[in-house]
């Protein structure tokens, strides 16, 4: 069983023909709306690829149809609170290249309690999975909780804040994080990625594929199948919610990586973020 401390949000994706500079007024060509959040595209990416997930999550009092979509898709949503605030939402430019650039609104993402989260993980135990992301609260609550009844801890280090990453890096078993975050956390760490206390690192590198820094720092490199993007927004969500179901279905780290790839290959290939995202037998 996989336990996701993740955002849930509105998307709001608007095609444009190139990323706005600052200053700049844009028109868009095309605006379409979905399920998003990091958290959101990782539960129903975990699901997908054949794990069962426990949402831990919250949504204003406009985010009923958010909890009615991710239950619809598998997700469990017994410990999604509904707050009186707004749900958190995603404005995203993309441009005729498929590149992004995204401005987030938390809202009810930065609601949720310590009760909430001992409750959610009260039915969790050894050979379980906590996965986490940058875009809540109470992340280092949450890996304590999962440390100290065994269960495996897999943080994306998304959107990057130092100050986060710091704080959740002694409680991880797996750190998944991109080569721009990668160099942001060397930078600010003053130190390389291979030198940390984390068992197992993996770098996504778009279209180059990934590396993966096991335990004994003999590094590996993953090559990503050709495609042509249309929309790399979620890319990096599918790749490791299909990680951590590969590895809760106890498959070896190699093999939940090669799978992980090929979805977030497909991924891109697509418009959307979770409602786009691809089925296990979709990759075969």
């Amino acid at each position: 069983m996989i336990f996701n401390l993740g955002s849930i949000n509105a998307d709001n994706f608007y095609r444009v023909a190139h990323l706005p500079g600052a200053g700049e007024t844009l028109a868009a060509d095309q605006l379409t709306q979905g399920l998003g959040g990091k958290g959101a595209n990782m539960s129903v990416a975990a699901v997908r690829a054949g794990a069962r997930v426990q949402h831990i999550g919250a949504v204003g009092a406009d985010g009923a149809w958010a909890i009615q979509r991710l239950r619809a898709y598998g997700v469990g949503v017994d410990h999604i609170a509904q707050t009186q605030g707004a749900t958190g939402h995603a404005n995203i430019c993309i441009d005729p290249q498929g590149e992004n650039a995204i401005v987030l609104f938390a809202g009810a993402n930065h609601a949720l309690t310590p009760d909430q989260i001992e409750t959610a993980l009260a039915a969790a135990g050894p050979g379980d999975w906590l996965m986490l992301q940058n875009e809540t609260n109470a992340q280092v609550a949450a890996a304590q909780a999962a440390r100290a009844k065994g269960l495996g801890v897999l943080y994306a280090a998304a959107p990057f804040c130092e100050q986060a990453v710091r704080a959740v890096l002694p409680y991880l078993d797996l750190l998944v994080l991109n080569s721009v975050e990668a160099a942001q956390l060397e930078a600010a760490l003053s130190q390389p990625i291979a030198q940390l206390v984390v068992p197992d690192i993996v770098i996504t590198q778009g279209a180059q594929g990934c590396l993966w820094l096991p335990e004994n720092r003999a590094e590996r490199r993953f090559a990503a199948p050709r495609v042509t993007a249309i929309d790399t927004t979620g890319a990096g969500d599918t790749f490791t919610g299909f990680l951590a179901a590969g590895l809760d279905r106890g498959q070896g780290m190699t093999q939940a990586i090669e799978t992980a790839i090929r979805a977030a290959a497909l991924m891109v290939t697509r418009q959307g973020t979770a409602d786009v995202i691809p089925a296990l037998d979709e990759l075969q």
